[in-house]
This record gives C-alpha cells, structure tokens and sequence, in this order.
C-alpha cells in the first residue's frame, strides 16, 4: 500500500511495485496527487486499486484491515516550508493512524520517507556528507515534526512491534515533478520559457540531488531490508543552486534573480549513502547530468 502513491515520488514507486508483479493499493485524496501521474501505472495491468482516500480519514485502518498489504509506504506526509500548526498535527497524527493500522493487521513494515535538509539541519562543512548518527539539529516547525516522526516511529516500534525503515531523501528530482514543487523542475521550466527564475540567497547553498528512479529503487528494496533503521537516500555529492542554474540553462544563461533566503534555510547539505550501500544493497547510480539531460529529453 502507497500512501501518496498519485504524487511525485509515490507514483514512481508504484511503477515499480507493479513492474516486481506486487499488488498495490494506492492512498490517495489527490490535493496534490493527480490520476494523470498513475496513467503509465495503469496501462502496466496487474493488480492496482486506486482508494481516493485522505491518509488521516477514519476508514483508513479498515482499509488496511481489508485489504491486508504486507508493506505501508508513507509518502504522503507534508514537510514544506509553509509548514503550520494545523499542518503539523496532521503530520504526526497521520504517522500515528499509519502505524496503527500497520499494529492491527498483519502488515509487516512501514516505510516512511523524510528529507534530509529537515532532519539534519545545519552541519558543518567538516561533516559532510552527513551520516545518520550524526547529531540531528533541525530547524523550524518542519525539522522538529520531521524528528518527531522519527521518534514516533521509533516507540511503536520498541512498543507495538511495528517493525519500520526511515529513508531520509535527498533533493530527489525526475519525471512528475511539478514547477514550484522542487526547484529542478522549477528551473527547467523557467528555462524552457526563457524565464528568470528566482534563487534565494546567494546561490551558494548547495543540496544533494538524487534522482527519482534511485530513490524508488532504495523504497523498495526497504520493504525487506533496513528494520529499524534511519537510512540515508542520497548520493553524497554536493551541488550548489547557482551551479544547477548553469547545467539546466547551459553555457551562458539567461541571468538568474536573487532573494532573501526563507527562515530556516539550510546553507549547505550533502549526505553520505553508506549505511545504504550496507543495508539496502543500494548505490546512486544516475549522475546529476545524466538525470538532467533525461528531463530535457
């Protein structure tokens, strides 16, 4: 069961569940999800069903009941920067049915997906790329829910038996995004249109791109793999704004426009995948260009 299986990432991932001939429900009240996304899904056949379900609502953990999955993938949690109160309680009581319904049934694990930049905060230069047992330092009301989550999902562990993996994502970037919704998409689009795009700050801050495919194949090999454990998605490469600018609009591009950095910006992010390599089996193997240049395509 995919819980977010119509947005970005969620409908990559049932692509794959299906093509591995799993049966996958999809979760899904499609405010930002959209059918459009699970087109390619639905012409695979085998067995999807499409429940247009918020992931909070009560009938939730009949669902789970009925339907019986050996897996719960949660990827529709909210973590932006326009994070409230309101937004944040719905966060962790979403983490909270999600695992409930995993302790009433005969689900075997839940898969939870976190970004890095929220959970890890502002780490010094010297640290990187970043390992989970680093100290977590998160910023703002997203960093604080991202860690609760975390910690939620620890006690029904330790407490209920509900066995999860964290996979704390990188800038994850492919096909399905949406302008607005991460900014390399956003920056093909302004250069498709001949657009300035803004960045904000000075452009130095740098993030860890990984690209949607890689990121799908550490989800699923997570159904089996990782009990237990917080386990990086990302590559362990350093890209900064300014210079993904550059490779998406090419050699000389049209000038970019800077603004004020929002509160809680995190300067500069790169994540070691180690304990992936190790635990997952799993490695990046899309480098940023090639991934780019498979969106220009």
């Amino acid at each position: 069961m995919v819980l977010g299986g119509a947005g970005f990432i969620g409908s990559n991932l049932v692509e794959r569940l299906l093509a591995e001939d799993h049966r996958v429900d999809v979760v899904d009240d499609l405010s930002t999800g959209s059918l459009a996304n699970l087109a390619e899904a639905r012409q695979l056949g085998g067995e999807l069903t499409i429940h247009t379900l918020d992931a909070l609502a009560p009938e939730l953990g009949s669902l789970v009941a009925r339907r019986a999955p050996d897996v719960i993938y949660h990827l529709a949690l909210r973590f932006d920067r326009r994070l409230d109160g309101p937004g944040a309680g719905r966060t962790l009581q979403s983490v909270v049915g999600a695992a409930e319904a995993a302790r009433r049934t005969a689900t075997s694990k839940l898969v939870v997906a976190v970004p890095a930049a929220a959970l890890y905060g502002r780490v010094a230069a010297r640290d990187q790329p970043v390992k989970e047992g680093h100290d977590w330092s998160p910023v703002g009301l997203r960093g604080v829910v991202t860690r609760a989550v975390v910690d939620l999902l620890g006690v029904y562990r330790a407490e209920h038996d509900v066995e999860h993996t964290v996979a704390v994502l990188g800038t994850v970037y492919g096909p399905r995004q949406r302008p607005g919704a991460g900014v390399v998409a956003t920056f093909i689009a302004a250069a498709g249109a001949g657009r300035t795009p803004q960045i904000h700050g000075d452009g130095r801050q740098t993030r860890d791109f990984v690209f949607v495919d890689d990121a799908v194949e550490a989800l699923s090999r997570a159904a089996s793999r990782g009990g237990g454990l917080v386990v990086n998605v990302a590559t362990g490469t350093a890209t900064s704004i300014r210079d993904l600018w550059t490779v998406v609009a090419g050699a000389e591009p049209p000038p970019s426009s800077y603004v004020d950095e929002p509160p809680g910006e995190v300067g500069r992010l790169a994540v070691s995948p180690t304990r992936a390599r190790i635990h997952l089996a799993w490695a990046p193997w899309t480098d940023l260009a090639t991934g780019l240049a498979s969106l220009r395509s």
